[in-house]
This record gives structure tokens, sequence and C-alpha cells, in this order.
């Protein structure tokens, strides 16, 4: 009989390995890029539209290729064997496949609690377009601006950075704060003609309010209570605005409510609807909740440059209301409370800084607060979801886990992950008021049934 042939082992020759070898990405590239879309698909807090989803991962992604491609030719190695390399895309391959299952799942169970349709294959095919199309993009602008240096040589480009760092710092900077603060005050400034004041005798010019005042007078629940709010427009300065205010409320029977609500806004003003129309329902409508504007910003401008007129339009407003609360014969006196919601209870926390405020205060309910920011003290309740990015963020997110023992669980809780929790939280901020109400930074009408009882 004649031996049955036995297969031989091919071997690749040099040339062919190291043809193999380049066109595979090298290890450092695959490890790079699956790690990029892990991070990029770590749960979040809130459900992800295809778009949002789509560009973080692509945004990783090309910065994280970004720098094992610089880091790679920094070390200067040599072409690995093939071998190595296909392992690699291989594991990389499979971690990006199981993410992709995981983040599906977790985004569904989101949805679900959120009661939000479910996400389907199409969802992550869109995912994939904009990662890929967001790749792309960073490539192409990265090569040309490399480009662009290259022909330009490192003493002009040197050159050209000094001149234009300094015009952005000395021109484009204050002109652009100049121009958004402009922006926003004409913003604040539109009358909307399908709103219409309750009371012709009122001593604050309706078109001082600002847009958010304006809805917020306008939109009564119970003909029982009373709502009043000044704006910035309304008076020169801060005092003179508490003031006002003060005379506006007792004008308008305020005081003579069981309670009074001194209600802090947010950046642009706002006083949520919901939050103003639970207080009435708490109270029977035996209350006046009163509101003071301190900047026509949005709440993240202000967060960042105007934290501290926040602070002094809440003291200012609290202290005319109380002051002239204590002055009325005891028998008479409403109970007094202070809400915030988000900013809002950031700069009303700093009523507080004085323990004589407290004494004062019936009760305190911060809905919404950001982390860890905000006075706890008798009589306070605090409403936070689980969900809300709000809640989670600080820059210690990064490193520590957030504290969420006063937060009400209303959808799934993510595991918190080092570095990858704070990007995902900080991608959630931009889109926490997309969620339905009673999720993410949005709160309904237990605003303001849960506040306390004295």
């Amino acid at each position: 009989m004649s031996a049955i042939p036995q297969p031989r082992a091919v071997a690749l020759s040099p040339a062919r390995a190291l043809l193999l070898a380049r066109a595979l990405p090298r290890v450092s590239t695959s490890l790079a890029v699956a790690g990029a879309t892990v991070v990029s698909l770590t749960p979040s807090l809130l459900p992800r539209s295809p778009v949002v989803q789509g560009v973080l991962t692509g945004i990783l992604v090309a910065a994280s290729w970004g720098a094992a491609a610089a880091l790679g030719r920094l070390r200067h190695r040599s072409v690995a064997a093939p071998v190595p390399r296909a392992v690699a895309v291989l594991a990389g391959v499979s971690t990006v496949v199981w993410s992709v299952a995981s983040a599906d799942h977790w985004q569904n169970a989101l949805r679900s609690a959120m009661a939000l349709p479910a996400a389907g294959a199409t969802h992550w095919a869109q995912v994939g377009f904009w990662a890929v199309a967001v790749c792309l993009l960073a490539f192409g602008i990265t090569r040309g601006v490399a480009k662009g240096v290259r022909r330009l040589g490192p003493l002009r480009v040197a050159a050209l950075a000094g001149v234009a760092v300094p015009l952005l710092g000395l021109v484009a900077a204050p002109a652009t704060v100049s121009a958004a603060t402009q922006h926003f005050r004409t913003a604040s400034s539109v009358v909307d003609p399908s709103l219409v004041a309750r009371q012709s005798d009122s001593l604050v010019p309706w078109s001082s309010l600002g847009v958010e005042g304006r809805r917020f007078v306008a939109g009564v629940s119970d003909t029982r209570s009373v709502r009043t709010y000044v704006g910035l427009d309304s008076a020169p300065d801060v005092d003179a605005r508490a003031a006002l205010a003060v005379r506006e409320l007792d004008r308008a029977g305020g005081f003579a409510r069981g309670h009074v609500v001194v209600a802090v806004p947010t950046g642009s003003g706002w006083i949520d609807g919901e939050a103003a129309r639970g207080i009435e329902r708490r109270f029977d409508g035996d209350v006046a909740t009163v509101g003071q504007q301190y900047s026509y910003a949005p709440s993240w401008w202000t967060f960042l440059f105007g934290r501290a007129d926040a602070e002094r339009s809440a003291r200012a407003l609290f202290t005319a209301v109380s002051e002239h609360v204590a002055a009325m014969p005891a028998d008479t006196r409403p109970a007094l409370h202070v809400y915030g919601q988000s900013l809002g209870s950031l700069g009303g926390s700093a009523i507080f800084a004085d323990d004589a405020a407290r004494e004062r205060t019936c009760s305190v309910l911060w809905a919404g607060p950001p982390a860890g920011a905000v006075d706890v003290g008798r009589g306070t309740a605090v409403l936070a979801n689980t969900s809300d990015p709000v809640v989670w963020w600080s820059p210690e997110l990064a490193t520590n886990p957030p504290d969420l023992s006063r937060a009400r669980v209303d959808a799934p809780v993510p595991q918190w992950i080092p570095f990858a929790s704070f990007v995902q939280t900080t991608v959630d901020l931009v889109f926490s008021l997309d969620a339905p109400t009673g999720h993410g930074h949005r709160y309904g009408e237990d605003q303001g049934l849960s506040m306390p009882r004295c």
C-alpha cells in the first residue's frame, strides 16, 4: 500500500509575511480602536439617538487611533509579524461586537423604563454610519492641517500661533462673550402675544418680566393662588428688584395666603411650570410664589460666568420677603418656603449660609441639584432622578462614584466606571432635558407635591 501523502505546512516567505503584516493594522491600533469603542458604548444615563452615539464613538475612535499612530511613529518599531496583528484584529472585532450587544441591551432597558420605542438593527446601522463619517472627517482635517504645517514650516507656524493666540484672547473672546450676552438679552425680551397679563394694576411692567417671567406669571393653575415675578429690566439692581418683588407680592395679596414660596429661577429666569402647578396643588391654592430673575443667559453659561449673581439674587429676595413676613402680626404670618431647581438650587443654597434664615424657613425643596452642591439641612427635601446627569456630574466623577443616596431610582442605574462614566455623563448633560417627564433633568408636578410640611 502506498503511503497517504500528508499535507505540508505552507511557510510564508519573508516578503509575503511583510506584505500581510502591512495589510493588517498595528496591534496598538486595533487595541486603541476597540478600547475607544468600548468606552463610547458603556452605559449612559439616558437613551441615545443614533446620531449622538455615532458622533461620540467616532470622536473617541479617531482620537485613540490618532494617538496610537503618533505613538507608533515615535517608537519607530519594525513591522510586527502577521500573527500578532491578526490576533489583535480578531480580539478587537470580538470586543466591539460584544460591546454593541451589551449597549443594545442597556439602551433598550432604559427605553423600556422611560416608555420609549426600543432600538433595533436600524439604530445601530445608523450609529455605525455616523461613527465612520466622523472618523473620516477627523482624518481629513488632521491630514489637511499636517499638510499645511509641512508647507509653512515650523517657524512660520510658530509665528502665526504667536499672533493668533493673543488676538483670540484680546479680541475674539471678548467679542464672542459680548455678542452672546446681547443675544441672550434680546431673546429674553421677545413678547409672546398669546400670553396676557392677568392683572393690569401690577407694579411690574409686563414687558420687563422677560420671556420666562411672563410664562410663569401667566401660567397660574389655581385662581386662588398668586404668582409674582420681577425681571432683570424691572429695577436697576438686585436689592431694588427684591424690594419691588415684596411690594408686588403685597399688592397681589400674596402675604395674605397661608404659604409663600421663594422660587429661585435657573439661569435664564425659568421657573418650572410643573413645579409651580405642583406647589399650588400641594397647598390647595392657598399659596403665593415669587421669583426674581438674575440672568438673561442659560444655566450652563450662568454657572460658568455668573454663579455669584444667582447667589446674591436669592439672598436678596429671601431677605426682603422674610423681613416683611417677620414684621407682620404673628397670627397672620404665612409659612415661608424655598424652592430651586438645578442652578436655582445652587443659588438658593446660598440663602442658608446664615443660620437665622433656616429658622425663618418652614421647608425647602431642591429639584435636580448639581452633585454635592446644595445645602441639606432641617426641613429640606431633595428630589433627584438617578437618570439625571446634573445629579451625577462633577469633575470628581472621573475618579470617584457619585453620591446617589438622596436620588430616587427612576431607571436602570449604570455601574460607575472610572473615566468612562465621566465621558458618558458629560454627553448626557447636553440632552438632559430631552427625557420624558420624570426622568433625566425633567421633573413634574411631584416637585411641588414633595415640598415638606412645617
